[in-house]
């Protein structure tokens, strides 16, 4: 690290940078979450499922964020235990009109948190439940209680109502996961 860097580190200036990983299942929303939170000159609107995983950078107050978006179809999960090793943060997206595989999104939830580079971190996990604007979307609280967020108890998470396509709830979230990680990496 040059002198100035570390002057700028010390002065509390430096820009700092931050890896967060979305996951959540395939057509949840991640992608379209993280279009919206760019900047508006850099959005591309027109959304296609990932496949595989997809890098965006973007800031936020004094963090640089690369963000990596991976694919939640059944086939690619697997890859994202690859990243978990150097992820500051994460983001799980949930779609909160699809009953029926919430199940199938808290065994990937549990598997995760199971992951030996995850489980003795205290890595901040943000969860949207998106897709509130649907008629049969259930509220954040009943998300919570269907994927049993309370057992989480060596992590800080939070739980954010969200619309991906409006970006209602996407501001607080992201907030809140930006001030989390702000502070890990000022302790290190």
């Amino acid at each position: 690290m040059g002198f100035f860097s570390r002057l700028a580190q010390i002065l509390g200036i430096s820009k700092k940078e931050a890896k967060i990983l979305v996951i959540g299942l395939d057509n949840s929303g991640k992608t379209t979450i993280i279009d919206k939170l760019k900047p508006e000159e850099k959005r591309s609107g027109d959304v296609a499922p990932t496949v595989g995983f997809s890098v965006e950078r973007f800031k936020n107050k004094s963090l640089q964020f690369t963000a990596f978006d991976m694919s939640g179809q059944g086939r690619y999960r697997n890859i994202w235990e690859h990243y978990f090793k150097d992820c500051d943060g994460i983001i799980y997206v949930i779609d909160s009109s699809d009953k029926l595989r919430m199940t199938v999104a808290k065994d990937e939830l549990d598997q995760a948190l199971q992951n030996e580079d995850i489980k003795n971190r205290r890595i901040p996990i943000l969860f949207f439940a998106n897709k509130m604007d649907l008629r049969d979307s259930m509220s954040s609280v009943r998300c919570s209680l269907m994927l049993d967020l309370d057992s989480i108890r060596d992590k800080p998470w939070h739980i954010c109502a969200s619309n991906a396509l409006t970006g209602e709830g996407l501001h607080e979230g992201f907030e809140w996961i930006s001030d989390e990680i702000k502070s890990i990496l000022e302790t290190k």
